[in-house]
């Protein structure tokens, strides 16, 4: 093997074991910030001698191994914890005596630490902004680079983003443990958003000339992933998962040959991802046998999705069963854009007057005011009422209020149809 190959293959093994390998140290440290220092250390370290020694048989081991010496190290030399440190050095060499049997050392290790992480990361003192930024930095093994350019945000915004959430972190001191009793169902609410809040800008981007990033759904694919098989007994876990590979199985649709958005109805559904669709469709299937009959808001959305996923064309769609679900989730998590989304299946199932009466309903919503798929909802029901001059106006104004190039490009030609009395 080369330098240059032994450097993408450590790189890679980086980007797998670094999570794991922060979680641990910070248990022990108990500052995210020193803990991937010492982290990225041992990936140093890792540079210079594994090109020459070779990768070991357990790279990850090896890893948690070195940033553990490094971390026991540095609290020798701030004599910090001599009751702690004695602890740890008799925990490390109860490690090295089980060196011939790494891997379940290893794994037995990490699983409370990283979920521990998960939840430090998503930490409620932290803003949602750095909850996100925070969790694709350590969990995700994202560089700052690639966050700022996922989100199209300035490289040193999200760098102080990152620095500020580590500070705030070391000032709460959080315990790094995973939460119990009836903070963990709070807790875990704030990790299922940011995961959620990371795919969804990568199935519909906010803003940019990209209408998709399926880099970001693979990274809260990943995280989501990990996340059940951290806490394979909560149900909302395997809904979200659910919910994300059922919407992630449409993405080469989602575009045409131009990088053009293409709306649900027009997708071509061969090119869905089959394999995909099964793999959420059994965790929609775990999640609702733990949940028994009362699921949650990502269960039930995945059960939207799911409908769809099952039609074979957009005319077998069970609109009614939809709209049921999202009345549902309305009655659980009440919330505006739920009822938009009632607003649109209704209509595919019962006739657009009926959906526009919910869309008028809800127009006034000060959530909704600057919202640009209210006005994309009401001018697709109006241009389907023939009502073609309103229907215009509706499409231009979401257009005005869209920062997706591509998506305003979509609303444009779509106010351009209806300017010809034509339902686009």
């Amino acid at each position: 093997m080369t330098a240059t190959e032994a450097h993408r293959a450590i790189e890679a093994i980086w980007r797998i074991e670094s999570a794991k390998v922060i979680a641990v140290v910070a248990r022990m440290v108990r500052d995210v910030g020193v803990a991937e220092e010492l982290a990225q250390d041992a990936f140093l370290t890792a540079l210079k001698q594994w090109p020459e020694a070779g990768v070991p048989q357990n790279p990850g081991a090896w890893l948690t191994a070195t940033a553990k010496n490094r971390a026991i190290d540095l609290m020798r030399r701030q004599k910090r914890g001599q009751e702690k440190y004695a602890e740890i050095g008799r925990e490390m060499e109860r490690d090295q005596a089980a060196m011939p049997d790494l891997d379940s050392a290893l794994d037995d290790e990490v699983g409370d630490e990283l979920l521990g992480l998960i939840f430090t990361a998503c930490h409620p003192v932290l803003s949602t902004d750095a909850r996100v930024a925070l969790t694709l930095r350590l969990i995700g093994g994202l560089t700052t680079d690639e966050i700022a350019r996922a989100f199209l945000a300035a490289e040193p915004t999200v760098a102080q983003r990152i620095v500020r959430a580590k500070k705030t972190l070391g000032e709460a001191q959080p315990d790094f443990e995973v939460p119990r009793g009836a903070e963990r169902a709070g807790r875990l609410a704030s990790v299922l958003q940011v995961i959620y809040l990371i795919f969804n800008e990568g199935y519909s981007a906010t803003a940019g000339e990209d209408w998709i990033r399926p880099q970001l759904c693979e990274e809260a694919l990943r995280l989501g992933r990990i996340l059940a098989g951290l806490a394979p007994q909560e149900p909302e876990v395997h809904g979200l998962v659910a919910l994300m590979e059922l919407q992630a199985s449409r993405l080469k649709a989602r575009v045409g040959p131009r990088g053009e958005p293409v709306l649900l109805l027009k997708q071509d559904r061969g090119r869905w991802d089959h394999m995909q669709i099964r793999r959420g469709l059994m965790a929609l299937q775990k999640g609702e046998a733990l949940a028994g009959a009362e699921p949650g808001p990502y269960l039930l959305q995945a059960a939207i999705a799911a409908c769809h996923a099952r039609a074979r064309t957009g005319d077998e769609t069970d609109w009614a069963r939809i709209a049921a679900i999202y009345g549902r989730l309305g009655a659980l998590a009440p919330s505006p854009v739920v009822e938009l989304n009632r607003a649109v299946a209704v209509a595919m199932a019962e006739g657009p007057a009926a959906g526009l009466a919910i869309a008028d309903a809800i127009a006034g919503e000060p959530a909704l005011k600057d919202y640009h798929l209210l006005p994309s909802v009401r001018g697709d029901l109006l241009a389907k009422l023939g009502r073609f001059e309103e229907a215009g106006a509706e499409f231009a104004r979401a257009a005005a209020l869209t920062r997706n190039e591509r998506e305003r490009a979509l609303l444009m030609e779509r106010a351009e149809a209806a300017a010809r009395g034509e339902v686009a």
